[in-house]
C-alpha cells in the first residue's frame, strides 16, 4: 500500500473506536475494549512503519529529537510522516479510552473531552482533568 492509502486506512480505522467511546454508557467495558483493540492494532501498524523506516535508507543527515530542525528532518519523508500520524492516532484513542474508562464525569461532560482529545489530544485531556478536579472541589 502507498503511504497515502495507509494514511486513509489508519484515519478511518480510528473512527469506530471513537464512536464506541461516545456510546460508552451503553456497555462501558466492552466499548472501551473495542477502542483499545483498535489502538493496539494501529500500534502494530506503527511498529511496522517504524521498522520499515529503520531498515530502509534511514533518516536524513541531521535528523533527530534534539532540535526542532532535527525533528522536521526526521518527519521529512512521507513514510516517517505517516508513522508520526499513526502515533498520534494511537495515543489519542488510548487517552480517550482511559477517559471513558475512568468515567469520573457524567457522560454529557465526557463527550466534549472526547471530542477535543480526538481533535487536539492534550486539550481534551486537560479539559478532562480540569472538569474532574472541579467536580472534586464541589463535592
Amino acid at each position: 500500500m502507498t503511504p497515502e492509502s495507509l494514511f486513509q486506512a489508519a484515519s478511518a480505522a480510528v473512527l469506530p473506536g471513537w464512536i464506541a467511546l461516545a456510546l460508552a454508557p451503553l456497555a462501558r467495558a466492552r466499548l472501551v475494549l473495542v477502542a483499545r483493540v483498535i489502538a493496539v492494532l494501529l500500534a502494530g501498524l506503527y511498529v511496522a512503519l517504524l521498522a520499515a523506516g529503520l531498515t530502509g535508507d534511514g533518516p536524513p543527515k541531521g535528523a533527530g529529537f534534539d532540535t526542532l530542525e532535527g525533528v522536521r528532518l526526521l518527519l521529512s519523508s512521507p513514510q516517517a510522516l505517516l508513522a508520526g500520524w499513526v502515533h498520534y492516532l494511537v495515543f489519542d484513542l488510548w487517552v480517550g479510552s482511559w477517559e471513558a474508562e475512568d468515567a469520573a464525569l457524567p457522560h454529557w461532560l465526557l463527550l466534549p473531552c472526547l471530542a477535543l482529545t480526538f481533535l487536539a489530544g492534550p486539550t481534551g485531556l486537560l479539559l478532562y482533568h480540569l472538569l474532574k478536579a472541579a467536580r472534586r472541589v464541589r463535592a
